[in-house]
């Protein structure tokens, strides 16, 4: 199954209610810090949204609840990896994508067998304090040598004008946060990311 190339995140289902509508076809909905039965409410409706739209959700973090209301996708930085039920994950046929930001990373992702493999920051980002420097473009050529026919994720710093350097140096998928969710006009930069990246 390929991705499609452009793939945003946020961090409430209601973003996901204005920008799906306008071509969305693969998003992540990242929750932090909400109750066991909001986070679980979100994660439905996003499911329930996509499903009307014919767009892939990738859920964060929240595996069980995500094998419970039947999703397909999840997405797992390091620290989640930690504590997350790999076997039962596979068991229920969910696909996987996972962040890595340095070489023991990425083979730790890689014994996993992931559908898809996140390097980030490739410029710095603004959206959490990482102890990770700028990995550069130049580290999005060497990744997909080394993973092949797995999707490579960029993210990290991403505009729209840096798509087509992230794509050339060899990403799959460009990944968007605050370019969107800080943007005065977010549906103006989300046609512009779509038409981008089509």
């Amino acid at each position: 199954m390929s991705l499609d190339r452009f793939y945003p995140i946020f961090d409430d289902v209601a973003w996901l209610e204005r920008m799906l509508p306008l071509g969305v076809r693969l998003v992540q909905l990242r929750l932090k810090d909400r109750t066991e039965a909001e986070t679980r409410a979100q994660i439905e409706r996003a499911r329930d949204l996509c499903a009307v739209r014919g767009a892939t959700l990738v859920v964060n973090d929240h595996w069980q609840t995500a094998i419970d209301l039947g999703c397909a996708w999840l997405h797992l930085g390091q620290e989640d990896l930690d504590a997350a039920d790999i076997p039962a994950i596979r068991r229920a046929g969910l696909r996987l994508g996972v962040s890595t930001h340095d070489r023991a990373e990425l083979e730790r992702a890689l014994s996993l067998a992931p559908d898809y493999v996140a390097l980030g920051p490739v410029w710095p980002t603004i959206l959490k304090k990482m102890k990770w420097e700028r990995q550069g473009v130049e580290r999005l050529g060497e990744w997909k040598r080394e993973i092949g026919g797995i999707s490579l994720v960029a993210i990290g710093g991403l505009s729209v004008a840096r798509a087509k350097e992230a794509f050339a140096a060899g990403a799959d998928v460009v990944s968007a946060v605050t370019d969107i969710t800080l943007n005065p006009d977010p549906e103006g930069r989300v046609r512009e990311w779509i038409g981008a990246t089509r």
